[in-house]
């Protein structure tokens, strides 16, 4: 995306990690920011209960990484004269605020189109731009996970209690992918037909497309499925799927969904090659009507052994598994470092800062990332990058318009 220019006004995750991936891609993003407090995400000083360094910081990190900063207030006339020359500029404009919002302070769609009528139009929402709930907010939490379903679905009923959302930016995360994708496809359709196209996601449409196939299973049947209590004695359908305890405490994730042409090497490897010869184990069929026999061989098997043991032994199986890891085991596992998953950014006190990388990869070549910006760090930059003068730009800072 070398030569896409990108004008994002948006704070927190949801929309801002699409301009990361944008960035990441190569394009020019700039991110507007308050110019007093910046991206209102910076002052959060906590996440999932774990307290943040101001100075590494993974929800600037995260969403903003390879973006130019500028300190920008659009409530003012100066600052609302600075964003529509830089619309000017701009391929995409990309926005999270809700529509009162955007009106009041004149850059929802029909402000930015008056100057700029060939730039794409980019909304990212909770609920949609359209409807009754068009001017209410949300946060993954609410829109993503709560209101979605997909908290209640993986919320065993027995527990008695739902669930949280154990992982900050979750949705938003997701979410952001599905916006850089849908701008992608207007890019390419404007350079197609000329046609400037708006772009619109939500957290709910996000939330909804992950669970595509369970929601779509419910409008069909009028049931929906909930995810059970965890029991790795459990009684399964299929003993070829589901966690399995080590004997140091570690689980094996077994995750056969289809058994045929599986059953002898899955057993030599767990150890049970006579079951292979059993009749009640040989075939698809019996191996499903016995499955609770099964299932008690292979929790035996398997709890006999520590979590590395079966690493090493299962690593020549050819049915599909995976220890059950952490999100801190994934930073030194092999497989996630051959494919170039974690990458070091310089951050603000020196110190290099591990971030995940963008989860495309083109010609087998990592993505270039970089650190996010400072709040307004590049706002003269930027500016004389306008033709703004140092005069010009001196008014606008003793006004407050610019930082």
């Amino acid at each position: 995306m070398d030569g896409v220019r990108v004008l994002e006004v948006a704070q927190y995750t949801f929309v801002p990690a699409a301009g990361a991936i944008l960035a990441d891609w190569g394009a020019d993003v700039i991110k507007i920011e308050h110019p007093g407090r910046g991206d209102t995400q910076r002052g959060f000083v906590n996440m999932g209960g774990l307290r943040l360094d101001p100075d590494r910081h993974p929800l600037v990190e995260h969403p903003n990484r390879g973006k130019r900063s500028v300190g920008l207030d659009v409530s003012s006339a100066g600052g609302r004269e600075i964003l529509y020359a830089l619309a000017r500029t701009c391929d995409v404009f990309l926005t999270n605020y809700l529509p009162a919002q955007r009106q009041k302070h004149e850059f929802d769609v029909e402000h930015i189109r008056a100057v700029n009528s060939d730039i794409i139009y980019a909304r990212g929402s909770a609920f949609g731009d359209k409807g009754p709930e068009r001017e209410r907010g949300g946060f993954d939490g609410t829109a993503f996970w709560t209101r979605s379903g997909i908290g209640h679905a993986l919320t065993p009923e027995a527990l008695g209690a739902p669930l949280s959302q154990g992982i900050p930016a979750f949705g938003d995360s997701i979410g952001g992918m599905n916006i850089a994708g849908g701008i992608a496809a207007a890019l390419f359709h404007r350079d197609r037909t000329g046609e400037a196209l708006e772009v619109d996601v939500s957290l709910l449409s996000t939330a909804w497309w992950a669970a595509g196939a369970a929601v779509t299973q419910g409008l069909e049947t009028g049931t929906t499925a909930r995810a059970p209590m965890p029991a790795p004695a459990a009684p399964k359908v299929n003993p070829f799927l589901g966690n399995y305890p080590t004997a140091d405490g570690g689980t094996i994730n077994l995750c056969i969904v289809s058994p045929t042409g599986y059953i002898r090497d899955t057993f030599y490897h767990l150890n049970l090659p006579d079951a292979a010869d059993d009749p009640r184990f040989a075939e698809v069929r019996p191996l499903l009507d016995n499955a609770a026999a099964a299932t008690a061989l292979i929790t035996a098997a398997i709890a006999a052994h520590p979590l590395e043991y079966w690493r090493d032994r299962l690593r020549t199986m050819r049915g599909q598994w995976a220890p059950f890891a952490s999100l801190l085991e994934l930073g030194a596992d092999e497989q996630a470092l051959a494919n170039d998953m974690i990458t070091e950014v310089d951050a603000v006190d020196g110190t290099p800062f591990r971030v995940v990388r963008g989860p495309v990869q083109f010609n087998h070549e990592p993505l270039e990332t970089v650190r996010a910006p400072q709040a307004a760090e590049h706002t003269e930059l930027v500016l004389m990058e306008l033709g703004i003068g140092w005069d010009r730009i001196a008014e606008l800072k003793e006004s407050g318009a610019i930082a």
